[in-house]
């Protein structure tokens, strides 16, 4: 019997290669993305790249271009503020819930993100951290139990993470998501929104380092 990932459709599986790589920045900012060229690459046909392509355009990863090419989507200053805004506004709400709703099974898979990230910090794992990282967040969100701000959290995933993996200093940040877990699990909802906000100045002063910007005050 073949397993399950034998199941996932071709598209799925070319969206999923090309995300993680713009993402973890394997392909740069304005790169170019050539249906041909993918295809030859990842050894498939040019139909399931086509697909992956669009649906990395609706995720806001990707600029097409005419006929059969794309670009991998560059940031402006102004799209990393309006990210931030947002992302500000959604965590803050999504850790003060999780504090207060979390459930043993949530803190454990929680725990379970925060030990990868701490791991891969530690041997200096860049994109593993990241992703990790970002995963963190998400459960958070899981734990807020707010199908809304899931909702919304799902619609702008893509773009979130990768905005939290526009920093270098992998450490600190699983520093911080540990102070973060321990307030989760103590449903200390002072302490969580003290340290939220705390966790969102750092990680737009080392997004803006990361990018070589001034950071916003």
């Amino acid at each position: 019997m073949t397993g399950v990932e034998d199941f996932t459709p071709e598209s799925e599986r070319v969206m999923r290669t090309l995300r993680d790589q713009i993402i973890d920045g394997t392909r740069a900012p304005g790169s170019k993305l050539v249906e041909r060229e993918i295809a030859q690459e990842l050894g498939v046909s040019r139909l399931p790249v086509r697909d992956a392509l669009r649906d990395l355009a609706s995720e806001g990863l990707v600029t097409p271009r005419p006929r059969t090419w794309a670009v991998v989507r560059e940031f402006s200053a102004s799209d990393v503020a309006d990210l931030g805004e947002v992302r500000s506004a959604l965590e803050t709400l999504g850790f003060r819930l999780a504090a207060q709703r979390r459930t043993r099974a949530g803190l454990d898979k929680l725990r379970s993100d925060l030990d990868v990230e701490l791991a891969a910090a530690a041997r200096g794992d860049g994109a593993t951290a990241r992703r990790a990282a970002a995963d963190f967040h998400e459960t958070v969100t899981e734990l807020a139990d707010n199908a809304l701000l899931s909702e919304l959290n799902e619609t702008l995933s893509s773009r979130m993470r990768w905005l939290l993996a526009q920093h270098d200093d992998f450490t600190a940040v699983a520093e911080e998501h540990e102070d973060l877990y321990r307030a989760i699990e103590a449903r200390d909802v002072r302490r969580v929104e003290e340290l939220a906000e705390r966790h969102l100045a750092t990680s737009e002063s080392a997004a803006a380092a990361h990018q070589g910007r001034p950071a916003q005050v």
